[in-house]
């Protein structure tokens, strides 16, 4: 299985598919006794941080980084976010938050396992979350 994660906007970028790990969508609903309109949609994806040996300077977790510091006064911080899932050629899932916006950026490092790790956490806007979209079911390009 492989997961693609791609996110566009201002200084697109896909991250490499060596580095994610694992993905999970969660959507919120605050009412426990009745549906309501408030519905939260999150997106969380985690993986290794892998250094470039070939010499690349290119870090795709690293623009993962940069991205989390955008402040939310800049339109910038607003990127579109696709996550496909892929088992033996066949797109299991696609995610696309087409308004989405960090809510969480960590990385760890320690100096047993000699690779570092990370977790991204996003959330589509509220007012856009008629926009998410999740697909499925058909052979990957």
């Amino acid at each position: 299985m492989s997961l693609k994660v791609t996110i566009e906007g201002q200084g697109s970028f896909e991250v490499a598919k060596e580095c994610v790990k694992r993905s999970s969508t969660r959507q919120t609903f605050p009412g426990f006794h009745a549906r309501t309109k408030d519905v939260g949609s999150t997106l969380e994806i985690s993986g290794k941080i892998l250094t470039a040996t070939d010499g690349d300077p290119f870090d795709s977790t690293r623009q993962m980084g940069l991205w989390s510091m955008v402040p939310a006064e800049n339109s910038a911080c607003y990127r579109k976010v696709t996550v496909e899932i892929i088992q033996a050629g066949i797109v299991e899932r696609k995610y696309y938050f087409p308004n989405a916006f960090v809510v969480n950026y960590d990385e760890d490092f320690g100096d047993t396992d000699g690779v570092g790790t990370f977790r991204l956490t996003i959330k589509q806007k509220k007012d856009k979350i008629s926009g998410i979209t999740i697909e499925g079911g058909y052979p990957a390009a």
